[in-house]
Protein backbone atom coordinates (compact mmCIF):
# COMPACT_ATOMS: atom_id res chain seq x y z
CA UNK A 1 0.00 0.00 0.00
CA UNK A 2 1.46 3.47 -0.97
CA UNK A 3 1.69 6.31 1.21
CA UNK A 4 2.44 9.82 0.84
CA UNK A 5 3.83 12.53 2.90
CA UNK A 6 2.28 15.88 3.97
CA UNK A 7 3.62 17.66 0.69
CA UNK A 8 1.99 14.73 -1.01
CA UNK A 9 5.28 13.24 -2.01
CA UNK A 10 5.92 9.44 -1.62
CA UNK A 11 6.94 7.73 1.23
CA UNK A 12 8.29 3.93 0.75
CA UNK A 13 7.68 1.21 3.05
CA UNK A 14 11.40 0.53 2.68
CA UNK A 15 14.58 2.50 1.97
CA UNK A 16 17.74 1.48 1.23
CA UNK A 17 20.90 2.15 -1.17
CA UNK A 18 18.84 2.22 -4.31
CA UNK A 19 17.24 4.70 -3.34
CA UNK A 20 20.32 7.32 -3.14
CA UNK A 21 22.07 5.74 -6.27
CA UNK A 22 24.29 8.14 -7.58
CA UNK A 23 23.97 10.15 -4.43
CA UNK A 24 27.33 12.08 -3.30
CA UNK A 25 27.27 12.56 0.66
CA UNK A 26 30.09 15.01 0.65
CA UNK A 27 28.09 17.30 -2.19
CA UNK A 28 24.67 16.66 -0.24
CA UNK A 29 25.68 17.01 3.16
CA UNK A 30 29.16 18.28 4.10
CA UNK A 31 29.90 18.35 7.89
CA UNK A 32 28.11 19.98 10.88
CA UNK A 33 28.91 23.80 10.47
CA UNK A 34 30.16 23.64 7.24
CA UNK A 35 28.50 24.62 3.48
CA UNK A 36 26.01 23.61 2.54
CA UNK A 37 24.81 22.73 6.53
CA UNK A 38 22.47 20.17 5.59
CA UNK A 39 24.00 18.74 9.67
CA UNK A 40 23.21 21.44 11.04
CA UNK A 41 24.78 25.45 11.26
CA UNK A 42 26.70 24.79 14.55
CA UNK A 43 29.76 21.80 14.52
CA UNK A 44 28.98 20.79 17.99
CA UNK A 45 25.24 21.45 17.77
CA UNK A 46 23.72 20.72 21.10
CA UNK A 47 26.70 18.49 22.13
CA UNK A 48 27.98 22.19 23.14
CA UNK A 49 24.29 22.98 25.20
CA UNK A 50 21.03 22.98 23.91
CA UNK A 51 18.45 25.02 21.99
CA UNK A 52 17.24 28.15 23.52
CA UNK A 53 14.16 27.02 25.18
CA UNK A 54 11.00 30.23 24.63
CA UNK A 55 8.34 30.44 25.98
CA UNK A 56 5.56 32.42 24.04
CA UNK A 57 3.81 34.88 26.18
CA UNK A 58 1.76 37.83 26.36
CA UNK A 59 -1.92 38.48 27.43
CA UNK A 60 -3.93 41.27 29.11
CA UNK A 61 -1.97 44.43 30.58
CA UNK A 62 1.58 44.79 30.66
CA UNK A 63 1.45 43.99 34.18
CA UNK A 64 0.04 40.38 33.96
CA UNK A 65 2.12 40.16 31.07
CA UNK A 66 4.98 40.71 33.33
CA UNK A 67 4.38 38.53 36.43
CA UNK A 68 4.13 35.52 33.17
CA UNK A 69 7.59 36.37 32.40
CA UNK A 70 8.83 36.48 35.62
CA UNK A 71 7.41 32.64 36.24
CA UNK A 72 8.89 31.88 33.21
CA UNK A 73 12.20 32.81 34.08
CA UNK A 74 12.04 31.33 37.32
CA UNK A 75 10.85 27.91 35.83
CA UNK A 76 14.36 27.94 33.63
CA UNK A 77 13.08 29.63 30.32
CA UNK A 78 16.31 31.31 28.65
CA UNK A 79 14.39 33.79 26.08
CA UNK A 80 11.18 35.47 26.32
CA UNK A 81 8.39 35.28 23.59
CA UNK A 82 5.96 38.27 23.43
CA UNK A 83 2.97 37.61 21.83
CA UNK A 84 0.62 41.18 20.99
CA UNK A 85 -2.64 41.86 21.19
CA UNK A 86 -4.59 42.17 17.50
CA UNK A 87 -4.57 46.16 17.86
CA UNK A 88 -1.10 46.22 18.43
CA UNK A 89 -0.74 44.33 15.61
CA UNK A 90 -2.52 46.55 13.42
CA UNK A 91 -0.96 49.59 14.62
CA UNK A 92 -4.04 50.82 16.56
CA UNK A 93 -4.37 52.47 19.88
CA UNK A 94 -6.13 50.56 22.30
CA UNK A 95 -8.73 53.41 22.41
CA UNK A 96 -9.68 53.32 18.47
CA UNK A 97 -12.89 52.08 17.29
CA UNK A 98 -11.22 49.39 15.62
CA UNK A 99 -9.62 48.10 18.11
CA UNK A 100 -13.07 47.86 20.77
CA UNK A 101 -13.40 43.79 21.93
CA UNK A 102 -9.80 43.16 21.09
CA UNK A 103 -7.69 44.24 23.55
CA UNK A 104 -5.40 42.06 25.13
CA UNK A 105 -7.20 39.47 23.86
CA UNK A 106 -4.72 37.21 21.98
CA UNK A 107 -1.56 38.84 23.38
CA UNK A 108 -0.30 41.91 25.66
CA UNK A 109 -1.76 45.56 24.78
CA UNK A 110 1.25 47.71 23.78
CA UNK A 111 -0.08 51.11 23.30
CA UNK A 112 3.40 53.64 24.05
CA UNK A 113 6.76 52.99 25.74
CA UNK A 114 5.11 53.25 29.45
CA UNK A 115 3.47 49.89 28.87
CA UNK A 116 6.82 48.60 27.38
CA UNK A 117 8.19 49.81 30.42
CA UNK A 118 6.14 48.23 32.90
CA UNK A 119 6.31 44.97 30.23
CA UNK A 120 10.00 44.53 30.92
CA UNK A 121 9.96 45.69 34.67
CA UNK A 122 12.20 44.02 36.67
CA UNK A 123 13.98 42.06 33.72
CA UNK A 124 17.22 42.96 32.99
CA UNK A 125 17.65 43.39 29.36
CA UNK A 126 21.31 42.43 28.91
CA UNK A 127 20.54 38.80 30.18
CA UNK A 128 17.75 38.13 27.97
CA UNK A 129 17.21 37.07 24.48
CA UNK A 130 13.59 38.59 23.88
CA UNK A 131 11.10 37.88 20.73
CA UNK A 132 8.82 40.13 19.41
CA UNK A 133 6.10 38.35 17.25
CA UNK A 134 5.11 41.44 15.61
CA UNK A 135 5.40 42.33 11.78
CA UNK A 136 3.95 45.44 10.23
CA UNK A 137 4.98 47.87 13.37
CA UNK A 138 7.68 46.03 14.26
CA UNK A 139 10.19 49.23 13.81
CA UNK A 140 8.13 50.79 16.67
CA UNK A 141 8.10 47.90 18.92
CA UNK A 142 11.91 46.95 18.69
CA UNK A 143 12.50 50.99 18.83
CA UNK A 144 10.21 51.04 22.61
CA UNK A 145 12.68 47.68 23.69
CA UNK A 146 15.40 49.80 23.04
CA UNK A 147 14.79 52.79 24.39
CA UNK A 148 13.49 51.42 27.82
CA UNK A 149 16.48 49.38 27.33
CA UNK A 150 18.71 52.42 27.29
CA UNK A 151 16.32 53.36 31.00
CA UNK A 152 17.97 50.41 32.58
CA UNK A 153 21.17 51.06 30.73
CA UNK A 154 21.87 48.79 28.60
CA UNK A 155 23.37 50.22 25.60
CA UNK A 156 22.07 48.99 21.89
CA UNK A 157 25.05 46.95 21.50
CA UNK A 158 24.31 44.43 24.19
CA UNK A 159 20.30 43.79 23.49
CA UNK A 160 19.51 40.38 21.80
CA UNK A 161 16.23 38.87 20.51
CA UNK A 162 14.78 39.11 17.09
CA UNK A 163 11.71 40.61 15.57
CA UNK A 164 9.17 38.78 13.13
CA UNK A 165 9.05 41.67 11.03
CA UNK A 166 8.24 39.62 8.50
CA UNK A 167 5.40 41.82 6.57
CA UNK A 168 5.29 39.60 3.05
CA UNK A 169 3.79 36.41 4.55
CA UNK A 170 0.81 38.55 5.93
CA UNK A 171 -0.14 39.31 2.45
CA UNK A 172 -0.31 35.50 2.09
CA UNK A 173 -1.53 33.85 5.19
CA UNK A 174 -2.04 36.01 7.99
CA UNK A 175 -3.83 39.17 6.79
CA UNK A 176 -2.26 41.66 10.03
CA UNK A 177 -0.60 44.42 7.27
CA UNK A 178 -1.16 47.82 6.90
CA UNK A 179 1.06 49.66 4.59
CA UNK A 180 1.39 48.45 0.42
CA UNK A 181 4.35 46.31 -0.18
CA UNK A 182 6.82 48.33 -1.36
CA UNK A 183 6.36 50.87 1.21
CA UNK A 184 6.74 47.82 3.76
CA UNK A 185 9.89 46.67 2.12
CA UNK A 186 11.10 50.17 2.38
CA UNK A 187 10.37 49.80 5.97
CA UNK A 188 11.90 46.69 6.47
CA UNK A 189 15.01 47.90 4.75
CA UNK A 190 15.33 50.77 7.14
CA UNK A 191 15.12 48.46 10.21
CA UNK A 192 17.99 46.42 8.72
CA UNK A 193 20.27 49.51 8.44
CA UNK A 194 19.24 51.08 11.66
CA UNK A 195 19.74 47.51 13.81
CA UNK A 196 23.23 47.10 11.57
CA UNK A 197 24.25 51.05 13.17
CA UNK A 198 22.49 50.94 16.50
CA UNK A 199 21.94 46.93 17.42
CA UNK A 200 23.94 44.79 15.99
CA UNK A 201 23.40 41.78 17.86
CA UNK A 202 19.69 42.18 17.23
CA UNK A 203 18.33 39.58 14.71
CA UNK A 204 16.21 41.99 12.38
CA UNK A 205 13.70 39.62 10.41
CA UNK A 206 12.23 36.02 11.40
CA UNK A 207 11.20 35.10 7.86
CA UNK A 208 7.98 32.82 8.91
CA UNK A 209 6.73 29.51 7.18
CA UNK A 210 5.08 28.88 10.78
CA UNK A 211 1.97 31.19 10.01
CA UNK A 212 1.62 30.14 6.25
CA UNK A 213 1.98 25.95 7.52
CA UNK A 214 -0.86 27.11 10.40
CA UNK A 215 -3.41 28.04 7.12
CA UNK A 216 -2.51 24.94 5.68
CA UNK A 217 0.61 24.88 3.65
CA UNK A 218 2.34 21.56 3.03
CA UNK A 219 5.73 21.34 4.08
CA UNK A 220 7.45 21.95 0.87
CA UNK A 221 5.31 24.95 0.65
CA UNK A 222 6.39 26.04 3.63
CA UNK A 223 10.09 26.11 2.59
CA UNK A 224 9.35 27.35 -0.59
CA UNK A 225 7.43 30.56 -0.22
CA UNK A 226 9.46 31.35 3.07
CA UNK A 227 12.58 31.29 1.47
CA UNK A 228 11.16 33.06 -1.85
CA UNK A 229 9.94 35.80 1.06
CA UNK A 230 13.56 35.67 2.04
CA UNK A 231 14.76 36.16 -1.63
CA UNK A 232 12.43 39.03 -1.78
CA UNK A 233 14.13 40.54 1.52
CA UNK A 234 17.65 39.89 0.67
CA UNK A 235 16.92 41.85 -2.99
CA UNK A 236 15.19 44.99 -0.91
CA UNK A 237 18.25 45.46 1.15
CA UNK A 238 20.68 45.14 -1.47
CA UNK A 239 18.74 47.85 -3.32
CA UNK A 240 18.96 50.18 0.10
CA UNK A 241 22.79 49.28 -0.44
CA UNK A 242 23.41 47.43 2.42
CA UNK A 243 26.25 44.77 1.75
CA UNK A 244 25.20 41.21 1.90
CA UNK A 245 27.79 39.71 4.26
CA UNK A 246 27.25 42.82 6.64
CA UNK A 247 23.47 42.02 7.00
CA UNK A 248 22.74 38.27 6.34
CA UNK A 249 24.29 36.93 9.02
CA UNK A 250 21.48 38.63 11.26
CA UNK A 251 18.56 37.02 9.23
CA UNK A 252 16.62 34.37 10.83
CA UNK A 253 13.25 31.95 10.34
CA UNK A 254 10.53 30.76 11.83
CA UNK A 255 8.79 27.52 11.12
CA UNK A 256 6.58 25.04 12.21
CA UNK A 257 7.18 21.57 13.74
CA UNK A 258 4.14 19.03 12.79
CA UNK A 259 3.89 15.82 14.02
CA UNK A 260 4.97 14.06 10.89
CA UNK A 261 8.60 13.64 12.45
CA UNK A 262 10.39 12.13 9.25
CA UNK A 263 9.61 15.04 7.05
CA UNK A 264 9.69 17.63 9.54
CA UNK A 265 13.32 16.26 9.73
CA UNK A 266 13.96 16.33 6.17
CA UNK A 267 12.09 19.71 5.62
CA UNK A 268 14.50 21.44 7.96
CA UNK A 269 17.78 19.85 6.96
CA UNK A 270 16.70 20.53 2.92
CA UNK A 271 15.55 24.49 3.64
CA UNK A 272 19.30 24.97 5.40
CA UNK A 273 20.74 23.49 2.18
CA UNK A 274 18.51 25.42 -0.33
CA UNK A 275 19.92 28.79 1.72
CA UNK A 276 23.73 27.83 1.75
CA UNK A 277 22.68 27.37 -2.18
CA UNK A 278 21.19 30.81 -2.63
CA UNK A 279 23.43 32.97 -0.57
CA UNK A 280 26.31 31.80 -1.92
CA UNK A 281 25.48 31.23 -5.93
CA UNK A 282 22.68 33.49 -5.78
CA UNK A 283 23.92 36.36 -4.08
CA UNK A 284 27.40 36.30 -3.40
CA UNK A 285 27.51 36.07 -0.05
CA UNK A 286 31.08 34.87 1.12
CA UNK A 287 30.47 34.83 5.01
CA UNK A 288 29.64 31.18 6.38
CA UNK A 289 27.38 33.06 8.65
CA UNK A 290 25.64 34.05 5.65
CA UNK A 291 24.95 31.10 4.29
CA UNK A 292 23.36 29.79 7.31
CA UNK A 293 19.86 29.24 8.30
CA UNK A 294 19.12 29.99 11.70
CA UNK A 295 15.32 29.16 12.84
CA UNK A 296 13.24 29.25 15.36
CA UNK A 297 10.46 26.52 15.61
CA UNK A 298 7.13 26.13 17.21
CA UNK A 299 5.25 23.42 17.86
CA UNK A 300 2.11 23.15 15.26
CA UNK A 301 -1.01 25.11 17.15
CA UNK A 302 -3.05 24.31 14.04
CA UNK A 303 -3.13 20.15 14.96
CA UNK A 304 -3.95 20.82 18.92
CA UNK A 305 -7.41 19.66 19.50
CA UNK A 306 -9.85 21.02 22.22
CA UNK A 307 -11.41 17.33 22.83
CA UNK A 308 -9.31 15.49 24.92
CA UNK A 309 -6.97 18.53 25.27
CA UNK A 310 -4.63 16.23 27.41
CA UNK A 311 -3.67 14.19 24.70
CA UNK A 312 -1.74 17.50 22.97
CA UNK A 313 0.61 16.90 25.39
CA UNK A 314 1.99 13.96 23.40
CA UNK A 315 0.88 15.66 20.56
CA UNK A 316 3.46 18.80 20.79
CA UNK A 317 6.38 15.72 22.29
CA UNK A 318 6.36 14.37 18.88
CA UNK A 319 6.67 17.89 17.50
CA UNK A 320 9.54 19.32 19.57
CA UNK A 321 11.33 16.14 19.16
CA UNK A 322 10.96 16.97 15.08
CA UNK A 323 12.34 20.35 15.70
CA UNK A 324 15.51 18.79 18.16
CA UNK A 325 16.29 16.24 15.32
CA UNK A 326 16.12 18.89 12.73
CA UNK A 327 18.62 20.94 14.33
CA UNK A 328 16.35 24.18 15.21
CA UNK A 329 18.03 26.89 16.97
CA UNK A 330 15.16 28.31 19.76
CA UNK A 331 11.91 26.62 20.57
CA UNK A 332 8.57 27.06 21.61
CA UNK A 333 6.23 24.31 22.84
CA UNK A 334 2.65 24.47 22.76
CA UNK A 335 0.59 24.29 25.73
CA UNK A 336 -1.89 21.56 25.96
CA UNK A 337 -5.02 23.68 26.08
CA UNK A 338 -4.31 26.44 23.43
CA UNK A 339 -7.44 24.90 21.64
CA UNK A 340 -9.48 26.34 24.19
CA UNK A 341 -8.35 29.15 25.34
CA UNK A 342 -5.27 31.37 26.73
CA UNK A 343 -2.42 29.24 28.50
CA UNK A 344 -2.79 28.62 32.34
CA UNK A 345 0.21 29.23 34.30
CA UNK A 346 0.00 25.16 34.73
CA UNK A 347 0.03 24.08 31.11
CA UNK A 348 2.84 26.99 30.26
CA UNK A 349 5.32 25.31 32.75
CA UNK A 350 4.47 21.71 31.43
CA UNK A 351 5.17 22.86 27.71
CA UNK A 352 8.51 24.25 28.88
CA UNK A 353 9.05 20.68 30.63
CA UNK A 354 8.67 18.58 27.64
CA UNK A 355 11.43 20.64 26.13
CA UNK A 356 13.35 20.51 29.45
CA UNK A 357 12.96 16.65 29.64
CA UNK A 358 14.40 16.04 25.68
CA UNK A 359 17.57 18.09 26.68
CA UNK A 360 18.22 16.87 30.05
CA UNK A 361 16.85 12.94 29.93
CA UNK A 362 16.52 11.73 26.59
CA UNK A 363 20.05 11.34 24.48
CA UNK A 364 19.00 13.35 21.64
CA UNK A 365 21.65 15.88 22.49
CA UNK A 366 24.73 13.64 22.55
CA UNK A 367 25.30 13.48 18.97
CA UNK A 368 24.88 16.19 16.12
CA UNK A 369 22.31 15.40 13.27
CA UNK A 370 21.77 11.53 14.29
CA UNK A 371 19.60 11.02 11.10
CA UNK A 372 22.24 11.41 9.05
CA UNK A 373 23.03 8.65 6.57
CA UNK A 374 19.50 7.05 6.83
CA UNK A 375 18.05 5.89 3.92
CA UNK A 376 14.64 7.43 4.20
CA UNK A 377 15.69 11.04 5.86
CA UNK A 378 18.45 11.53 3.41
CA UNK A 379 15.79 10.32 -0.16
CA UNK A 380 12.89 12.57 1.84
CA UNK A 381 15.14 15.42 2.43
CA UNK A 382 16.31 15.20 -1.06
CA UNK A 383 12.34 14.92 -2.09
CA UNK A 384 11.04 18.25 -0.09
CA UNK A 385 14.06 19.77 -2.07
CA UNK A 386 13.27 19.23 -4.99
CA UNK A 387 8.86 20.02 -4.77
CA UNK A 388 10.40 23.51 -3.02
CA UNK A 389 13.00 24.39 -5.11
CA UNK A 390 10.44 23.79 -8.16
CA UNK A 391 7.50 25.99 -6.08
CA UNK A 392 10.28 28.94 -5.95
CA UNK A 393 11.03 29.13 -9.54
CA UNK A 394 6.95 29.08 -10.21
CA UNK A 395 7.31 32.20 -8.14
CA UNK A 396 10.24 33.57 -10.01
CA UNK A 397 8.80 33.34 -13.03
CA UNK A 398 5.84 35.27 -11.75
CA UNK A 399 8.59 38.15 -11.02
CA UNK A 400 9.39 37.23 -7.80
CA UNK A 401 7.31 37.17 -4.29
CA UNK A 402 6.04 40.48 -4.15
CA UNK A 403 4.37 39.97 -7.77
CA UNK A 404 3.32 36.42 -7.00
CA UNK A 405 1.55 37.93 -4.00
CA UNK A 406 -0.51 40.49 -5.97
CA UNK A 407 -1.78 37.79 -8.18
CA UNK A 408 -2.69 35.21 -5.28
CA UNK A 409 -0.42 32.53 -5.98
CA UNK A 410 1.04 31.64 -2.80
CA UNK A 411 -2.44 32.29 -1.43
CA UNK A 412 -4.10 29.88 -3.94
CA UNK A 413 -1.99 27.44 -3.23
CA UNK A 414 -1.96 27.16 0.60
CA UNK A 415 -5.74 27.28 0.09
CA UNK A 416 -5.79 24.13 -1.64
CA UNK A 417 -3.52 22.20 0.29
CA UNK A 418 -5.69 23.26 3.32
CA UNK A 419 -9.34 22.29 1.75
CA UNK A 420 -7.40 18.87 1.16
CA UNK A 421 -6.33 18.75 4.55
CA UNK A 422 -9.91 19.48 5.86
CA UNK A 423 -11.39 16.83 3.14
CA UNK A 424 -9.30 14.06 4.56
CA UNK A 425 -10.14 15.11 8.34
CA UNK A 426 -14.04 15.04 7.43
CA UNK A 427 -13.83 11.99 5.87
CA UNK A 428 -11.67 10.30 7.90
CA UNK A 429 -8.60 9.42 5.96
CA UNK A 430 -6.79 11.70 7.82
CA UNK A 431 -6.83 10.55 11.69
CA UNK A 432 -7.24 13.19 14.61
CA UNK A 433 -6.73 10.89 17.89
CA UNK A 434 -10.28 12.27 19.96
CA UNK A 435 -11.65 13.96 17.13
CA UNK A 436 -12.26 11.42 14.05
CA UNK A 437 -11.38 7.97 15.99
CA UNK A 438 -10.71 7.09 19.37
CA UNK A 439 -13.25 9.72 20.40
CA UNK A 440 -14.31 9.94 24.52
CA UNK A 441 -18.05 9.50 25.51
CA UNK A 442 -17.06 13.13 27.46
CA UNK A 443 -14.32 15.42 28.05
CA UNK A 444 -13.65 16.20 31.51
CA UNK A 445 -14.93 19.96 32.04
CA UNK A 446 -12.00 22.64 31.95
CA UNK A 447 -11.99 26.31 33.31
CA UNK A 448 -10.27 28.24 30.72
CA UNK A 449 -8.13 31.35 31.63
CA UNK A 450 -10.03 34.71 30.62
CA UNK A 451 -9.08 37.78 30.42
CA UNK A 452 -10.87 40.15 32.94
CA UNK A 453 -13.22 42.49 30.71
CA UNK A 454 -12.51 45.22 32.85
CA UNK A 455 -9.00 45.71 31.07
CA UNK A 456 -9.88 47.43 28.06
CA UNK A 457 -11.49 50.47 29.97
CA UNK A 458 -8.66 50.48 32.56
CA UNK A 459 -6.31 50.17 29.26
CA UNK A 460 -7.54 52.95 27.65
CA UNK A 461 -7.91 54.94 31.17
CA UNK A 462 -3.81 54.76 30.67
CA UNK A 463 -3.76 56.10 27.65
CA UNK A 464 -6.24 59.25 28.42
CA UNK A 465 -3.83 59.92 31.47
CA UNK A 466 -0.78 59.55 28.96
CA UNK A 467 -1.80 62.14 26.25
CA UNK A 468 -2.92 64.54 29.24
CA UNK A 469 0.45 64.41 30.76
CA UNK A 470 3.23 64.54 28.14
CA UNK A 471 4.04 67.70 25.85
CA UNK A 472 1.65 67.89 22.84
CA UNK A 473 3.59 69.79 21.32
CA UNK A 474 7.00 68.20 21.03
CA UNK A 475 4.61 64.54 20.10
CA UNK A 476 3.27 66.94 16.77
CA UNK A 477 6.67 68.12 16.36
CA UNK A 478 8.24 64.40 16.18
CA UNK A 479 5.28 63.17 14.21
CA UNK A 480 5.54 65.95 11.47
CA UNK A 481 9.48 65.14 11.50
CA UNK A 482 8.51 61.29 11.06
CA UNK A 483 6.01 62.25 7.88
CA UNK A 484 8.68 64.04 5.95
CA UNK A 485 11.46 61.19 6.81
CA UNK A 486 8.41 58.94 5.48
CA UNK A 487 8.19 61.37 2.52
CA UNK A 488 11.52 61.21 0.94
CA UNK A 489 14.32 59.18 0.84
CA UNK A 490 15.50 59.23 4.69
CA UNK A 491 15.22 56.13 6.99
CA UNK A 492 12.72 56.85 9.14
CA UNK A 493 13.80 54.62 12.21
CA UNK A 494 15.27 57.83 13.99
CA UNK A 495 12.78 60.10 13.71
CA UNK A 496 10.32 57.26 14.70
CA UNK A 497 12.39 56.92 17.99
CA UNK A 498 12.07 60.14 18.77
CA UNK A 499 8.52 60.59 18.74
CA UNK A 500 8.14 57.17 20.68
CA UNK A 501 10.63 58.74 23.14
CA UNK A 502 8.28 61.60 22.63
CA UNK A 503 5.18 59.09 24.28
CA UNK A 504 3.86 59.27 21.37
CA UNK A 505 1.72 56.50 21.07
CA UNK A 506 2.15 53.03 18.83
CA UNK A 507 -1.12 53.96 17.08
CA UNK A 508 -0.03 57.79 16.39
CA UNK A 509 2.91 56.93 14.75
CA UNK A 510 1.27 54.03 12.62
CA UNK A 511 -1.65 56.84 11.57
CA UNK A 512 1.15 59.25 10.64
CA UNK A 513 2.66 56.78 7.95
CA UNK A 514 -0.99 55.78 6.91
CA UNK A 515 -1.26 59.26 5.96
CA UNK A 516 2.37 59.18 3.84
CA UNK A 517 2.51 55.58 2.58
CA UNK A 518 -1.40 54.71 2.42
CA UNK A 519 -3.03 51.48 3.46
CA UNK A 520 -2.58 47.76 1.58
CA UNK A 521 -6.25 47.10 -0.33
CA UNK A 522 -6.06 43.38 -0.88
CA UNK A 523 -7.31 42.54 -4.37
CA UNK A 524 -10.69 40.86 -5.35
CA UNK A 525 -10.35 36.72 -5.52
CA UNK A 526 -13.96 36.94 -7.12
Amino acid sequence: MSATSESGLPIEPVYGPSELDGWDPGEKLGEPGSYPFTRGVYPSMYTGRPWTMRQYAGFGTAAESNRRYHQLVEAGTGGLSVAFDLPTQMGYDSDAPLAKGEVGKVGVAIDSIEDMRVLFGGIPLDQVSTSMTINAPAALLLLMYQLVGAEQGVAGEKLTGTIQNDVLKEYIARGTYIFPPAQSLRLVSDIFAYCQREIPRWNMISISGYHMAEAGATPAQEVAFTLANAREYVRAALSAGLDVDEFAPRLSFFFVARTSILEEVAKFRAARRIWAHMMRDEFGAKNPKSQMLRFHTQTAGVQLTAQQPEVNLVRVTVQALAAVLGGTQSLHTNSYDEAIALPSEKAARLALRTQQVLAHETDVTKTVDPFAGSYAIESLTDDVEEAARDLMRQVEELGGAVMAIERGFQKSEIERSAYAIAQGIDSGERAVVGVNKFKANGDEPYEPLRVDPELEAAQCERLAALRESRNGAAVDRALDELRTAASGSENVMDPMRDALAARATGGEVCDALREVWGVYQPPSTM
